[in-house]
């Protein structure tokens, strides 16, 4: 049986090549009024050229958008009040320190408007065991509130402990407040957070992902931060998600990551940005501020450590936690050493790598040797090249799934943070980092570093790969600055 021929008449052929060009030129217009970095611009309008009309839909719920996000001026200028101790403190304690990092303290309250602090003790928590015991440990002794956000929640053993332990605190009379990103906690369920609200804990979604919930989506836009609260005085931050993925006393195969621990002034900062995130997240203003004050912002006597919050997201143009990074490497003398479970690295990302490498500073770059992601994971050998020639050394971790981000510069800046060393961190997501000056954690962190590639691999400038290996590296770097 042959089967007819089918061929569309030369008017057809106008027709759907005059509405092609049409639909490119008003996606090109769409696109480029956004304003975005070229490359990244142009990767959007190549790849929604080969999708005709559906690419409307993939930007239109995918593509980036500018969100406003209020920030709660009240609040924060009554929180800098507060903080006469600290700035005396630390005016003594910059006397010392070396000018870079003056210009990237000034860099940091500049971009995102948070200034430096200071904090009694800061603790590095290597691994989720040692992270989840310390934070159960201070949530057991709050005695007024708890408040958190994470990104991932699973409703698992780790979760469900932490769910009960919560209900018990909110029983108690303690005021728990839950913020959790409804993409990255898709898994809890009414029936799982009932006992808790039953109790009289608060829960939020941050940015449901449901049709018809916002007029234009935010898919893309998650809270990626990691904060713990506990009665304004003790803070929690860093890469740790509450997963049985995380902890190996579950799972031997857990990630390995880091969180850090802070007790003193520097928590009224993640105590604000988490409020901020809440009212943003509720729709609710924040009534009573100077009455909730004395609960929310104890007074918190000034400590020896230098400490500063710093704050992105997509509500600002500004990429205060991409600037710090940069900055924070191009200060570098004698050290930069980078751990990430997600290296896709910005221009000036990659151009402060390489450059501090060439002028002699011991770069270091340690990522996963396979990470969730197989383009990511291709994206990042892409570029591994172009930092080898320069001098950085880079390590691919083998044990488990690495999912520390950190950055030691020095033996005076330490940050650790939620931020990948990427385009979606850097842009995408909201996140928050905790850059600690002075030996306080760079120590720690640099012998963290070291014992972390106790159980890496370098990788060698000559490295044999099939031309098909090489190829898709290179295809994946295409989509760099959309990763």
């Amino acid at each position: 049986m042959t089967l007819p021929e089918f061929h569309l008449s030369p008017a057809w052929t106008t027709g759907l090549s005059l509405a092609w060009s049409a639909y490119i030129a008003v996606l090109s217009v769409w696109i480029v009024m956004q304003k975005r970095a070229p490359v990244s611009t142009m990767s959007w309008i190549l790849s929604l050229a080969l999708l005709p009309y559906l690419g409307f839909f993939v930007y239109y719920f995918l593509g980036p958008q500018r969100l406003a996000k209020q920030r709660l001026k009240r609040l924060r200028s009554r929180v800098m009040a507060q903080a006469p101790a600290d700035m005396a403190l630390l005016r003594e304690a910059a006397e010392d320190a070396p000018p870079a990092l003056h210009q990237l303290a000034t860099l940091g309250l500049a971009a995102c408007g948070l200034p430096v602090s200071s904090a009694r003790s800061v603790q590095l928590l290597s691994g989720g065991a040692a992270t989840f015991d310390a934070i159960f440990e201070t949530i057991r002794g709050a005695q007024d509130h708890v408040h958190l956000e994470y990104y991932i929640f699973e409703p698992d053993r780790i979760g469900t402990a932490l769910r009960d332990l919560l209900i018990e605190r909110a029983r108690a009379g303690v005021q728990v407040r839950l913020l959790i990103d409804a993409l990255g906690a898709k898994r809890v369920g009414r029936r799982f957070l009932a006992p808790l609200r039953e109790a009289g804990g608060q829960v939020v979604f941050f940015h449901d992902t449901r049709i018809g919930r916002r007029l234009r989506p935010v898919t893309n836009y998650r809270t990626h931060r990691k904060i713990v609260v506990c009665d304004g005085v003790v803070g929690f931050t860093g890469g740790v998600n509450i997963t049985d993925e995380e902890d190996r006393r579950t799972r031997p195969d857990a990630y390995h990551d880091v969180h850090l621990r802070i007790e003193g002034s520097a928590v009224r900062w993640l105590q604000t940005t988490f409020l901020e995130d809440w009212v943003y997240a509720t729709g609710e203003p924040l009534h009573g501020i100077g009455s909730l004050m004395a609960r929310l912002m104890p007074p918190v006597e000034a400590g020896p450590v230098a400490v500063q919050i710093v704050t992105s997201g997509p509500d600002t143009p500004l990429e205060a936690i991409h600037r710090m990074h940069v900055e924070a490497i191009h200060a570098a003398t004698e050290r930069a050493w980078l751990t990430t479970p997600y290296f896709v690295p910005s221009e000036p990302a990659l151009m402060a790598l390489t450059n501090a490498a060439l002028r002699g500073v011991d770069v270091r770059v340690l990522v996963p040797r396979r990470s969730d992601s197989l383009v990511v994971s291709a994206a990042a050998r892409s570029y591994y090249d172009e930092l080898l020639a320069a001098g950085v050394k880079v390590w691919e971790y083998k044990a488990r799934m690495l999912h520390s981000k950190t950055l030691v510069v020095d033996d005076h800046c330490a940050m650790i943070g939620t931020a990948n060393f990427d385009n979606r961190s850097f842009l995408l997501n909201f996140e928050v980092m905790a850059v600690v000056y002075g030996p306080a954690l760079a120590g720690p962190l640099t012998a963290q570093f070291e014992t972390d590639l106790q159980s890496a691999s370098p990788v060698r400038t000559h490295r044999h790969r099939s031309f098909w290996l090489r190829l898709g590296e290179a295809v994946a770097r295409l989509f760099s600055p959309l990763l």
